[in-house]
């Protein structure tokens, strides 16, 4: 992919380190490319991570996942977007977790990561952790990714409800992350539905977003303190993504979040880009205009010709 300056979406992001007094260990990016010089299809790749272990080694981790997924995003062509995608996270997994073993100071660190892909208009996502990805559309919120945590299993295994869960002494116990002795398997389910299997979450993926659909990425230092109905409201009353990630980042403030709180926002336009024809489609497209053109001004001619110059005989 060829990266350029201009995104094909509206996008935001912000951060604050939180009301903890604690380093901001969270870090992410937003890229926009075109996909080659034949196929200039716009592109967006947009990852959060929020890094765990202490002496700065949070922070080594997370960094490492952003730049080293996000150079492995950028020297793909797409073709395959869930394949880089895991390929790309588990690279970084192992040399995290390689890192850690090579310097005291960094034993135990990790990091989470939640990955949105957007190729034209259709969504790709990844994540491993508890960093989480929103879909806002026709002002309803939808978390999209699963968390991997111990409270997150026990509400599926049914030892916990969602209301339980909430505060629970096991909350931030996270079952997956990047740096761990065992590579991570990145999460590719893109829930749509309660009630789907993970068979039909995986087959959402492509899925095409609609105008003004808005993508959230954050950590959880948001979630902790700001539930889904507050995020919702703030999402569908506020039009400029700008705006709503400051608005979202300031009610985890006031909420006395004490976490690192980042948050990403894409927005379709209100009319859709299409899909933009290579140039060498245009020069065909141009020379077919031509062409009809010039039989419509050769056509005409005859007609004229015949009624000047009608036959004799």
């Amino acid at each position: 992919m060829i990266q350029i300056s201009h995104s094909h979406l509206y996008t935001a992001a912000l951060t604050h380190p939180g009301m903890g007094g604690r380093p901001n260990e969270d870090r992410f990016a937003i890229l926009a490319f075109r996909l080659s010089s034949e196929n200039p299809t716009p592109s967006v790749f947009a990852i959060v991570s929020d890094g765990i272990g202490g002496h700065r080694a949070g922070e080594v981790a997370a960094e490492m996942a952003v730049e080293q997924i996000c150079q492995i995003v950028a020297q793909s062509d797409a073709g395959n977007p869930l394949a880089i995608l895991q390929q790309a996270i588990q690279t970084a997994g192992q040399n995290i977790a390689l890192r850690a073993q090579g310097d005291t100071q960094m034993q135990g660190m990790g990091t989470t990561c939640a990955c949105a892909w957007v190729i034209g208009t259709q969504l790709y996502i990844a994540s491993v952790g508890d960093s989480r990805i929103y879909l806002l559309r026709q002002g309803r919120l939808r978390q999209l990714t699963v968390d991997h945590t111990w409270v997150q299993e026990a509400i599926e295994k049914g030892f916990l409800s969602p209301e339980q869960a909430v505060n629970h002494i096991n909350q931030h116990v996270i079952r997956r992350y990047l740096g761990s002795s065992k590579p991570p398997q990145a999460d590719i389910r893109l829930k749509l539905a309660t009630e789907e299997t993970d068979t039909q979450a995986r087959a959402n993926q492509g899925m095409s977003l609609w105008p003004n659909d808005v993508i959230l990425l954050c950590t959880d230092g948001l979630t902790d303190v700001v539930s889904d109905e507050q995020i919702e409201t703030v999402l569908r009353n506020t039009k400029d993504v700008q705006h709503a990630a400051h608005q979202l980042i300031d009610l985890a403030c006031q909420r006395q979040g004490r976490d690192n709180i980042t948050a990403l926002l894409l927005k379709m336009p209100s009319l859709s880009p299409t899909r933009t024809l290579p140039w060498k489609n245009w020069i065909t497209i141009g020379a077919a205009v031509l062409l009809a053109l010039a039989f419509l001004v050769l056509f005409f001619a005859w007609l004229v010709f015949r009624v000047i110059l009608p036959p004799t005989g």
